[in-house]
């Protein structure tokens, strides 16, 4: 058996179901016992690598891995039913403490509808409302989503220092808690939803521009985004104008995402990429997810970034872009909250409409905002401004500073080319 398979089946499945097990064996283990449950699923993993070496890939290699780690919890219930380890005070969970009924009890916890409603409700423990937001998207992200530390610290554009420690504090706040893994109380869920939809889009944006060194776009990451917003609108309860925004946004770039590289792996700006080559079914099932969130008077960032995204996919082509209306997204949601990467974006409409001079004076205005200046895409738009106004020793220096801050090879490359055309 092809062992570059194996792995790359494992790690699919990794992405699509660690989360989803993790999930269950909190709601069996506690939240108090986070670790152990993340051990079960690594134990799961690093069996089913060495066990389908040898005997092969199984015909449902998401069922064994589930077997595998209700197999590893029911060992674990067995030698703790009497220790303090775990709380079984729960009437369910003591049932997990009969000979007679633990292996019928685990089982209904491992059935389909409860796995999806334990991760969604374990989803929304990870936005209790004292937690700050931050940390929730992070242990979102890490524990649930199976980001690594160094992909959740790009997300933030902090180090991983501060991820790790983020993910402490957050742990030991469930664990000293015991918060439960529930889905919210319908007056509840509006509140909580938001934190949920952060750690989607950046999941997204994860897999739309990844970290990896090697793959700007991590399709996994994508499918995974979108399908646990699909996920949420399964839920009536869960139902939510910014959820249709947020899944109408997700589509709309998605379907763009074949034609940002080409052939040979080099990065295709929007200008020049092959619009033939934009999926149209996601496109015009962006657009109705967009026409579902239209409904009551909600408005929120997701709203507007699906609407600047549908401009610029219904645009015949690059010339054809409608950067006025676009500047009206921009402006409405820096009126909803200011945000330095808003701004920059904003600044690159400005270069269109009104040319480099324009966009460097309104650039001139973040100047030294620390999130920027560690944000790669900052430097390349200034060293973008820089060739267009003919400062072409500007331009190179600022090109040189966003090559410092990416890791993507790919990015890399397209810095470097840029270099390589300036003048002079």
């Amino acid at each position: 058996m092809n062992g570059e398979h194996i792995d790359n089946t494992l790690n699919h499945l990794f992405r699509q179901e660690s989360g989803k097990m993790v999930a269950v064996l909190i709601k069996i283990f506690g939240t108090e016992n986070i670790e152990l449950a993340e051990d079960v699923v690594q134990d799961a993993l690093v069996r089913a690598l060495e066990t389908w070496k040898f005997k092969g890939i199984p015909d449902n290699p998401r069922a064994w891995l589930y077997r595998t780690a209700k197999n590893r919890a029911i060992d674990i219930v067995r030698r703790n039913k009497h220790s303090r380890l775990i709380d079984f005070s729960d009437p369910q969970k003591q049932l997990l403490t009969s000979s007679y009924t633990l292996e019928t009890t685990m089982n209904d916890y491992w059935k389909e509808d409860h796995i999806k409603d334990d991760f969604l409700g374990m989803m929304y423990a990870c936005c209790h409302p004292d937690i700050s937001q931050e940390n929730q998207i992070t242990f979102i992200l890490k524990s649930l989503c199976g980001f690594s530390t160094k992909e959740v610290a790009k997300s933030f554009l902090t180090s991983e220092d501060t991820i790790s420690k983020r993910l402490y504090r957050t742990k030991e706040y469930f664990r000293k808690n015991k918060i439960r893994p529930i889905i919210p109380l319908p007056n509840q869920i509006a509140s909580r939803t938001g934190t949920v939809l952060s750690a989607i889009y950046l999941m997204f944006n994860e897999g739309y521009n990844s970290t990896h060194v090697d793959q700007l776009i991590r399709k996994d990451l994508i499918r995974q985004a979108m399908l646990l917003c699909r996920s949420l609108l399964s839920e009536k309860r869960t139902q939510l104008p910014e959820v249709f925004a947020l899944m109408a946004l997700m589509c709309f770039h998605a379907a763009r995402a074949d034609s940002r590289l080409s052939d040979h792996g080099e990065l295709i700006l929007l200008s020049n990429q092959d619009r033939t080559k934009w999926n149209t079914a996601l496109i015009q099932s962006g657009e109705q997810y967009l026409n579902n969130a239209a409904y009551g008077e909600t408005l929120t960032n997701y709203h507007l970034e699906a609407a600047i995204a549908f401009q610029h996919c219904k645009a015949k082509s690059y010339l054809e872009t409608d950067w006025q209306e676009i500047l009206k997204y921009y402006d409405a949601l820096l009126n909803i909250a200011y945000d330095p990467i808003v701004f920059l974006n904003r600044c690159l409409v400005i270069l269109e409409l009104d040319g480099p001079k324009d966009a460097l004076n309104i650039l001139e205005l973040v100047k030294g905002n620390k999130l920027l200046e560690k944000y790669y895409v900052y430097h390349a738009t200034l060293g973008e401004i820089y060739e267009r106004l003919e400062e072409y020793v500007k331009a190179v220096s600022c090109f040189k500073r966003a090559m410092e801050l990416t890791q993507s090879k790919k990015e890399k490359q397209f810095l470097k080319d840029k270099i390589a055309k300036v003048p002079g």
